[in-house]
């Protein structure tokens, strides 16, 4: 029951689209679904990284993390303007399979470097696992292993569907490739900039 649970909060907790949201259907839109897919795995990576802190209780880290938050918080906002003016500068590619500059490594990379500048996300799911019913002073390492697990495959599940339907709907969106480039990194952009008044 708690893998179902939270696999449901690795679902809702990639759902909402922000700049990596973006930046994935971008990807996908130029690059093809398996480019979006690593953008994707790149930020459940991340996910996975600080869910494992939050069940586990690594205060050292976690502490350490928090701390350094506002350093963080300017090199992922930095890092946010950086791929957004990249994104809005990028020429449509004529072929999907043009990977040219950019592997697939590089894609997981860069998104992974971009979630994980942003250490609050252990205190949203240390309050998300105690709505789950999970504590960590009195619940077995059996049940964080799962609850971790369920987070990671329901976050990797809901970037396995968002590339599959963009996919589907390339053809008719590709016409469209520049304009959306240019919308895309404007709103990564715009998103950077309230990273840095936050």
């Amino acid at each position: 029951m708690l893998l179902i649970k939270s696999i449901i909060l690795g679902l809702s907790v990639s759902a909402p689209v922000g700049p990596v949201g973006l930046l994935c259907i971008q990807r996908i839109l130029s690059r093809g679904k398996t480019a979006g897919f690593m953008t994707g795995l790149g930020a459940s990576s991340a996910n996975l990284f600080y869910a494992s802190i939050a069940a586990f209780g690594f205060s050292i880290v976690s502490s350490f993390l928090i701390e350094q938050k506002f350093a963080l918080r300017i090199v992922g906002a930095i890092f946010l303007l950086y791929l957004g003016i990249k994104t809005f500068l990028k020429k449509p590619a004529k072929s999907a399979s043009n990977l040219k500059g950019e592997s697939m490594v590089s894609m997981f990379l860069s998104t992974f470097l971009l979630m994980i500048t942003n250490p609050v996300t252990i205190l949203n799911f240390v309050a998300m696992f105690a709505g789950l019913g999970f504590d960590q002073s009195s619940t077995s390492i059996g049940s964080a292993v799962s609850l971790i697990i369920g987070v990671f495959l329901g976050a990797v599940s809901w970037w396995l569907i968002l590339s599959s339907v963009v996919s589907l709907l390339r053809n008719k969106i590709t016409t469209h490739l520049g304009l959306v480039n240019k919308l895309a990194g404007l709103m990564i952009v715009v998103l950077g900039i309230m990273t840095f008044i936050e």
